[in-house]
């Protein structure tokens, strides 16, 4: 088995946010930037906001949201506002208190993520591309954040309308499948082959 290298060594995951604790430090532009897709890809995300002011974009994109899961706390960060918290996001145009976020969040054990700063994060937030329930991440491993909203907008106009359908059918035809694992995979590899046929 031949190694090849590996250019970009993230590995990509998809979290259930609304089983975890999430927080965001900063609820300005790059605040709402964050929240709003956040709360796109998982409306009942847990997440709580540290800023000493609310910004009318994130006061208003909550209002288009009822039901979310969204707490404030309307004052400075404070080193100890991380304990809890799995993920951190730090999120204000002050590279200094975005430094001051990271340090406390690792020292607590979260993971973070450093607006506009990838040097600094554990994780990136890549564009996303959702039909139903496939959901397909974009990362350029934080080299242009611009290619991937493009490359993005490819893919979304490049996805057929009917593919919530095509996956819930084949969704129940897996359920009906007999067989060992591999005869499954098997199977389904054969009804699945048109997808990627260049033929078709």
């Amino acid at each position: 088995m031949t190694t090849q290298t590996v250019l970009n060594p993230l590995y990509p995951i998809f979290l259930k946010l609304h089983e975890l604790d999430l927080l965001i430090v900063g609820a300005g532009e790059v605040g709402h930037e964050k929240l709003f897709f956040m709360l796109k890809n998982s409306p009942k995300a847990n997440v709580t906001i540290v800023a000493p002011w609310v910004s009318p974009k994130i006061e208003a994109l909550l209002a288009e949201n009822p039901g979310h899961r969204v707490t404030f706390r309307r004052r400075a960060f404070q080193s100890t506002d991380v304990v809890g918290f799995q993920l951190v996001i730090a999120a204000t145009n002050d590279r200094s208190l975005n430094e001051s976020v990271r340090e406390a969040a690792k020292s607590w054990g979260a993971l973070v993520n450093v607006a506009d700063t990838p040097d600094l994060c554990d994780f990136y937030l890549g564009a996303v591309v959702t039909r139903g329930d496939l959901k397909i991440a974009i990362s350029t491993n934080g080299k242009s954040p611009t290619f991937a909203k493009r490359f993005r907008q490819l893919l979304e106009e490049a996805l057929p309308a009917n593919t919530p359908n095509l996956l819930k059918n084949l969704h129940s035809l897996r359920s009906r499948l007999t067989g060992d694992f591999a005869q499954k995979v098997d199977r389904l590899n054969d009804l699945t082959a048109s997808l990627v046929d260049r033929k078709n």
